[in-house]
C-alpha cells in the first residue's frame, strides 16, 4: 500500500489515503473529490490533472514519457517535478507519495 498525501497549493493537507499497487493517482484524486478534472480521461490530450510531486518522491517514480513532457510544456504553473496524475500509478515498492495541487489548471485539449 502507498500512503498518498494531496496538498493544497498553500501546503495544507487536502486529502490523504492508502492505495494498493496499480492505483492511478488521477482516479484516486477524483474519488476523494479533489479538483483534478482529467478532461481527456487519461489519454494525455490535456493537462487538467497536473500535480507537483514532492522532490523526495519524484525520483521514485518512472520517468515521464516524451509525450507527457510535451503536454507539461503547455501547462501553467509547471515546476521541475510536475507530472500528469493520469500517468502516475502506485507500485508495490512505493510506500509514500506526496503531491501538491497547482494554483490553477490549463486545459490544452483540442489545441
Amino acid at each position: 500500500m502507498t500512503h498518498i498525501r494531496f496538498l493544497n497549493p498553500d501546503g495544507t493537507l487536502a486529502a490523504e489515503a492508502h492505495a494498493p499497487p496499480g492505483t492511478r493517482l488521477l482516479t484516486l484524486a477524483q474519488t476523494l473529490g479533489l479538483p483534478l478534472e482529467g478532461t481527456c480521461e487519461g489519454a494525455m490530450a490535456c493537462s487538467t490533472c497536473h500535480v507537483i510531486v514532492a522532490r523526495e518522491h519524484a525520483r521514485l517514480l518512472t520517468e515521464p514519457t516524451p509525450h507527457e513532457e510535451d503536454m507539461l510544456d503547455f501547462t501553467a504553473h509547471v515546476q521541475p517535478t510536475s507530472r500528469l496524475s493520469c500517468q502516475i500509478h502506485t507500485t508495490a515498492d512505493l510506500t509514500e507519495l506526496t503531491v501538491s495541487l497547482p494554483v490553477a489548471h490549463t486545459n490544452m485539449q483540442g489545441r
